[in-house]
């Protein structure tokens, strides 16, 4: 779908969520409106709406909470809290209360992995909650406290930096990054980010100077940077972190890739559960700009001109794929592109585009600053650096930590004080369950990557609950595309009910390990190409999870028939032999 030409139609997405903010739905009489101002038809404009799960056609309530479901949330008591809260709500969760006060669902993981349980409240975050904050909120909600009223420690987000190196313990100086760069000029800025060996930060780890050089080299009028702050992979929260405590360090990693590939206009697109940053972010824009160090004349230089907009994401884990992300960026769906072409040479609007994430634009900003020869001091040959952690789950310190690449998984785990561990998932979701026999593994592009998750689940824990979670979680954000990751997710959600009722058989899991090959193979995107790593992980390390649930016989009927009858059986009074079929099962 494109604009009428000035771009208004790009703004679709954002003024949907000024909508549900506003009127705690999307009204129809404004879906008429948005279509006669963007000359777009309702049906692109309802697509859309339904898309995201933050948006909504019906009435929410006037607080809108949604309770993180992420399994490190589940391991602190979240499934509890939200049942208490419920009932303390006198709502059904999932369901909008009837006076229309107040509405209560479950979400994905919202990024607060190192102080959950948490949920999102009107989009703003609320973080350890307890059964005295749950009571807090209860009381709020049916007096109809406005937000701004409300207790600042509900919702306090700390930093929890537990471990620092090279990169957070370096002394940021506002503007020397961007000096440097005008200064030697972008082919030096290129040689050294191509020295220091930085790679993208959110788990590919494609080379930094390789993509900005495609895209400089590019034949184009235009060209974008864009920063990916939709860190949706569960278990995720470093950028978070970055995004509150180094802003300045991101804004001119983004100012030097402008410089680079020849940009006026730069985009963070940022998770829509992280909207209690839009602020504070646009007011370190605004100090930048008034500093010189951002839009017009930057240092000034009259031929730099570079200035960032913020465009808010939905609630859609797919937005995390950079080509999804654009889609959204133009106020559409965000389904993946086939590719090649490549953002590089035919991104934001048709034109080159670099997307890099915040950890990566923040290196990049200390490199241009230091050298590379001071990243290069620690990681390894073919890993260079350090890499953020976001370490939760079953461990004394969760947090932030910065460890060089190289390092081994036992080490980190010896440095967040976990005991017993049983399994460590990294990477989210889409990651790897590693085993404890694999613990002197690294973390490193050359054995381990990971955009940063670092999810630890003790001896105590059942880890196919894990499995399950995540598996659930796949079939929520499969965006529908493509055959394989639509209808397999759904089918090993489905295989997967089966085995933790203890009704599967050796059949079903070699039919689910047979299922996720294919849709590695076939599937459109990362997603599909990952959801199903959580399942063939647990098949292939951890067997006798699957195991010790399954049936002697060789097939169980997903459908029994015969128990279908029992509510007849009981309305009739019969329970005779021919009452019952034979067998049970189709």
């Amino acid at each position: 779908m494109t604009s009428t030409g000035d771009g208004s139609a790009h703004e679709l997405l954002q003024r949907l969520i000024e909508l549900q903010q506003t009127y705690h739905h999307i009204p129809w009489t404004e879906i008429e409106r948005l279509s006669r101002q963007l000359s777009l038809s309702q049906s692109h404009i309802v697509g859309v709406i339904e898309f995201y799960s933050f948006l909504h056609t019906t009435h929410q309530g006037e607080y809108e909470i949604f309770i993180s479901d992420n399994i490190t949330d589940q391991m602190q008591g979240s499934r509890l809290l939200a049942e208490l809260l419920a009932k303390g709500l006198g709502i059904e969760i999932g369901t909008t209360r009837a006076d229309k006060r107040v509405s209560l669902n479950y979400t994905s993981c919202i990024g607060m992995g190192d102080q959950g349980p948490a949920a999102l409240i009107n989009g703003y975050t609320l973080t350890a909650l307890t059964t005295e904050r749950i009571n807090q909120i209860i009381q709020r909600v049916d007096a109809s406290t406005p937000l701004d009223q409300w207790p600042r420690s509900l919702f306090e987000v700390s930093s929890k930096t537990r471990r620092k190196d090279i990169i957070l313990n370096s002394e940021y100086i506002p503007g020397a990054a961007i000096a440097a760069g005008l200064k030697n000029g972008p082919t030096s800025l290129l040689n050294q980010l191509e020295q220091s060996g930085l790679r993208g930060c959110g788990g590919a780890g494609f080379s930094t100077a390789s993509k900005w050089r495609f895209c400089a080299a590019a034949d184009a009028e235009k060209r974008f940077v864009v920063c990916n702050a939709d860190e949706g992979e569960p278990g995720t929260f470093k950028d978070r972190y970055l995004l509150q405590a180094h802003t300045d360090r991101l804004i001119e990693g983004m100012t030097l890739c402008a410089a680079v590939i020849g940009s006026s206009t730069g985009f963070i697109y940022l998770r829509g559960e992280y909207r209690y940053l839009l602020q504070p972010l646009n007011e370190i824009l605004e100090q930048r700009r008034k500093a010189g160090l951002l839009g017009q004349s930057i240092l000034g230089q009259a031929n730099f001109n570079f200035d960032i907009k913020i465009h808010l994401g939905a609630g859609a884990y797919i937005c995390g794929e950079e080509s999804a992300l654009i889609e959204s960026l133009e106020g559409k769906r965000g389904i993946p592109r086939s590719r090649p072409p490549f953002p590089v040479t035919q991104g934001y609007c048709g034109f080159p585009t670099v997307v890099n994430n915040v950890e990566t634009f923040c290196n990049a900003a200390m490199i241009a600053q230091r050298g590379p020869e001071w990243f290069r001091q620690v990681g390894t040959p073919a890993s260079p650096g350090t890499k953020l952690l976001s370490i939760s789950g079953d461990c004394e310190r969760p947090g932030i930590y910065e460890f060089p690449f190289g390092t081994s998984i036992r080490d980190i785990l010896h440095a967040c004080g976990a005991q017993q561990t049983l399994a460590v998932q990294i990477g989210g979701a889409a990651g790897r369950m590693i085993p404890a026999t694999e613990f002197n593994r690294t973390i490193a592009f050359e054995d381990i990557s990971t955009g940063g998750s670092f999810m630890i689940f003790n001896q105590n824990r059942e880890l196919l609950r894990a499995i399950e979670n995540f598996t659930h979680f796949f079939r929520h954000e499969s965006c529908g595309f493509c055959t394989p990751c639509r209808v397999g997710s759904s089918l090993l959600a489905k295989q997967l009910s089966k085995v933790m009722v203890g009704h599967a058989t050796a059949k079903d899991l070699d039919e689910m390990s047979i299922l996720g090959s294919l849709m590695q193979k076939t599937s459109h995107c990362g997603l599909g190409q990952t959801a199903a790593n959580p399942i063939l992980d647990g098949l292939g390390k951890f067997p006798s999870l699957f195991q010790s649930r399954l049936r002697a016989t060789s097939f169980e009927p997903a459908f029994d028939l015969d128990a279908s009858l029992e509510e007849a059986r009981l309305l009739t009074g019969r329970d005779d032999p021919d009452a019952h079929l034979e067998g049970g099962g189709v």
